[in-house]
């Protein structure tokens, strides 16, 4: 979005300062709002000036503004991300996963398998590197991207809105191995019920058919219907 004098109106964070972007020597909001202007993409680190808002002084990357006092971030600043917000989110650094997050860090811990921070006392199947990839939906970053991350069972990482979107759908399997993401319990018990009120023609009636189950990967022999 783009105010009346030109500029670039952030709707990504609530900050005082607009950030120097090394790679065109342009100024942004943050890092997102470069992104979605440029054909490439900003390394966060690499910024080492931000622009106060107050004064419109150039400082080197800080706290706050050397000129006027502005805090550029009043609820949180990352010196290693520079990211500042005005906004508390829980937000807090995660070495591990080298950005930031939210939520509160007494909340996750770390899985350094899966390179990703983990609600803490939820289980989850480890994937190495498994927050490396992209998600199987709209093929985004799933590390870089500022949506939430859906862990189904599988572990194969999801964003949240996709998986939403999905579950609208009707669409219940992992994209990536195909195994159901939610409790299937109730659906097999209708599709039980149907098969009993759909009897199949007589020289159907005795027919086996091997199958091979998605979610526990063992074949079995079952009557053939075509519910």
């Amino acid at each position: 979005m783009v105010d009346e004098g030109g500029g670039i109106i952030c709707g990504h964070y609530d900050r005082n300062c607009n950030l120097v972007t090394p790679c065109c020597k342009k100024v942004y909001p943050c890092r997102v709002c470069h992104d979605d202007a440029e054909l490439h993409v900003l390394d966060r680190k690499t910024v080492e000036q931000v622009v106060c808002r107050q004064c419109h002084k150039t400082s080197n990357i800080c706290e706050k503004c050397p000129s006027c006092g502005t805090v550029y971030g009043t609820a949180y600043f990352c010196q290693i991300c520079r990211l500042y917000d005005n906004v508390d989110k829980k937000q807090f650094h995660c070495d591990g996963c080298g950005i930031c997050r939210a939520g509160g860090r007494e909340k996750y811990e770390h899985c350094f398998t899966c390179e990703l921070c983990m609600p803490k006392g939820v289980p989850h199947k480890c994937i190495e590197k498994s927050f490396r990839n992209n998600c199987p939906v709209c093929f985004e970053s799933i590390h870089a991207s500022r949506n939430e991350t859906h862990i189904p069972k599988c572990g194969h990482l999801i964003h949240l809105p996709c998986f939403q979107s999905m579950m609208e759908k009707g669409l219940y399997s992992c994209p990536t191995c195909g195994r159901a993401m939610v409790d299937m319990s109730s659906l097999w018990q209708n599709l039980d019920r149907e098969k009993e009120m759909t009897p199949m023609p007589e020289e159907y009636r005795n027919l086996y058919r091997e199958i091979l189950c998605k979610d526990c990967s063992k074949n079995s022999t079952t009557l053939f219907h075509v519910v």
